[in-house]
């Protein structure tokens, strides 16, 4: 039988610090909290990532290339515009059901208290998610699939507005089910007469 290879040890301190902060924020956590999880000293730390600062970018790039490729994937379905949403949606969705918030929307949180390259790719993150949303709003209106006033830009930013607040909310209250129904509605704001 074949053993599944390890993660390296960058690997495993992205993974572990991208989970503290999705559960506790960027500013809670030390490089002693993740040395003390992979029984390692903190100097290995380092010599993967020199600063906070800089395990905090990796994080940032890791997760917006995967939520990218995630995009990409719905986008290849070929299923019509709504069920795209609702399938961005549920890639919130099971970020929380994991007791967990949005990497970014949590950083969103600390945003001034973050170094500026990290600013930027928090910024770049939503803009990237915007971007793929008005994209799917402009081809569901062109195909009726979907209906909506204003211009798809600005609904598209109240679309990942709202799922940041409602996946905050959810979380607080403990119920997922406050997340689902916000996101229902939302759908059901954009379906067709």
């Amino acid at each position: 039988m074949a053993s599944v290879p390890r993660p390296d040890t960058a690997t495993r301190i992205l993974d572990i610090a991208e989970r503290l902060v999705q559960i506790h924020g960027f500013n809670a956590f030390s490089y002693a909290d993740i040395a003390a999880e992979l029984h390692i000293r903190k100097a290995s730390l380092h010599h993967h990532f020199p600063t906070k600062a800089a395990l905090g970018r990796a994080l940032i790039v890791r997760y917006q290339e995967r939520f990218v490729d995630a995009l990409a994937a719905i986008h290849r379905t070929g299923t019509d515009e709504r069920t795209k949403l609702k399938q961005y949606a549920q890639l919130y969705g099971k970020v929380l059901r994991k007791q967990r918030m949005c990497l970014c929307g949590v950083l969103a949180a600390d945003f001034e208290t973050l170094p500026r390259p990290m600013r930027e790719g928090v910024l770049g993150f939503f803009n990237a998610n915007e971007k793929w949303l008005t994209r799917v709003l402009e081809e569901g209106r062109a195909a009726k699939t979907l209906r909506f006033d204003g211009p798809a830009p600005s609904i598209a930013a109240f679309l990942v507005s709202s799922l940041e607040g409602a996946m905050l909310l959810a979380r607080s209250y403990g119920k997922t089910s406050r997340f689902e129904a916000v996101v229902d509605k939302l759908l059901g704001d954009l379906a067709p007469a």
